[in-house]
């Protein structure tokens, strides 16, 4: 008799019931919103693994209901799709398609969706862990609201170790947990790994239907049991972590491990490259600017040659982001300037450097005493290009290494003390 996995016993069936994503599905939150009006979008859900993606959705089409069908991108096709859309024609009630790791089908696969998406057929609702700018086709964004799941908090994780206590405490078993530290950080935030940690660990420690957990015993028995990598399981996102901080932490040895671990793992090539492309920009940025045109060709190799033959370059590639100077200066930057208009809003372009294709435009003002860079010695002319009420404001600070010492030298012998560089 197969046995029921914890986490699906424990599945919540309703928002009451639901742990996290306050910031959706509160009282008052945007999602909860369109619930309550009986309104909702088809929609894609973005977010860790293990943070409600899948519950959540079903959640909704129960609160609504709505008749719920659910495919799998792993294996299922469009046949597939197809004739859920035929089911939810025929069919009297409205209708949810939950098509978990959308990011796995491929275009024509979602391609296959868009009619029955735009004449309401169906709502769909997808799940994925990847970006969806880069995963899902435009068409098919387009017609979807993006809503973007968290990691849970450490609040959340107490609520489901406690919802855990309480179930096992109504089949007879009782629990005391002396110490929680080491099962909350070994669920990375992710709900089915706590629940089974701790079914793990029940089922380890039992003696007379009692169980004590510590700090201890947690880290002692789940070490033992750890699986191998397997890239629909729960390392997979350890392994890319460990792969990338390693790259950061400019370490080629452990980073060619990790990405051996994925290799052997059978992980997706173009998976691991775009994380590369990624931490070209984010951890490399100017300090070495080669690095992000290197990642990127070796994305586009990686997608022309395939296995095995990629392993190489995606080796290649590796060892050389992960010896490259480091520096996050341009990450920062746009992030602090994204939360700086946050704080002061849509403020007015200045009038000097506003297009004028009309007359109109030109006789109030815009573009007047513009002033052309490439007139002046050197390509440079000191003119303002921030609003007003925020001039001298600086957002971009170089990094210390020698390519970005020549761009704060550059700025210096432009901006003299304007920026303080």
């Amino acid at each position: 008799m197969e046995t029921i996995p914890l986490a699906e016993i424990l599945r919540p069936g309703s928002l009451n019931d639901y742990i996290g994503q306050e910031h959706l599905v509160g009282e008052g939150a945007v999602l909860y919103n369109t619930i309550v009006n009986n309104s909702i979008p088809s929609m894609i859900f973005w977010g860790p693994p293990g943070v409600g993606k899948t519950t959540l959705a079903y959640i909704i089409s129960q609160t609504l209901n709505r008749k719920f069908y659910t495919l799998s991108a792993i294996n299922s096709g469009v046949k597939d799709v197809r004739a859920v859309i035929e089911a939810a024609k025929e069919s009297s009630e409205p209708s949810v398609m939950f098509i978990d790791e959308i990011h796995r089908f491929s275009k024509s696969q979602q391609d296959s969706l868009l009619g029955a998406v735009e004449k309401g057929t169906v709502t769909l609702i997808g799940a994925t862990t990847e970006n969806p700018s880069f995963e899902v086709i435009t068409p098919l964004l387009s017609r979807c609201q993006v809503y973007i799941l968290k990691t849970l908090e450490k609040e959340d994780l107490l609520k489901i170790i406690a919802k855990a206590i309480e179930y096992y405490r109504t089949i007879g078993i009782e629990i005391d947990i002396s110490e929680d530290e080491a099962l909350i950080r070994i669920s990375g935030g992710d709900a089915r790994k706590l629940y089974n940690a701790i079914e793990l660990l029940v089922s380890s420690l039992k003696k007379d239907n009692n169980v004590h957990i510590n700090n201890e015993l947690t880290l002692k028995i789940i070490q033992q049991n750890l699986a191998m990598y397997d890239k629909k399981g729960e390392q997979h996102y350890d392994i890319i972590s460990a792969f990338i901080k390693s790259m950061r932490g400019s370490d080629p040895n452990a980073a060619v491990y990790w990405l051996a671990r994925m290799i052997e793992g059978g992980e997706d090539p173009l998976f691991i490259a775009r994380r590369m492309l990624i931490l070209a920009s984010e951890d490399i940025g100017n300090a070495n600017p080669n690095a992000l045109l290197l990642a990127n060709a070796c994305f586009d190799a990686v997608n022309k040659i395939g296995w095995p033959e990629s392993r190489i370059i995606l080796s290649q590639t590796t060892v050389y982001l992960a010896t490259s100077p480091k520096s996050n200066s341009t990450y920062t930057a746009i992030d602090e300037a994204i939360a700086f208009i946050g704080k002061t809003g849509d403020l007015p372009v200045p009038l000097s450097i506003r297009n004028a294709p009309t007359r109109l435009m030109k006789d109030i003002g815009y573009g007047k005493d513009y002033k052309y860079a490439h007139s002046y010695e050197s390509n440079f002319i000191d003119h303002e290009f921030l609003p007003d009420k925020i001039r001298g404001t600086k957002f971009f600070e170089p990094g210390s290494n020698a390519r970005e010492n020549e761009i704060r030298a550059f700025l210096k012998a432009r901006w003299k003390q304007k920026y303080n560089y």
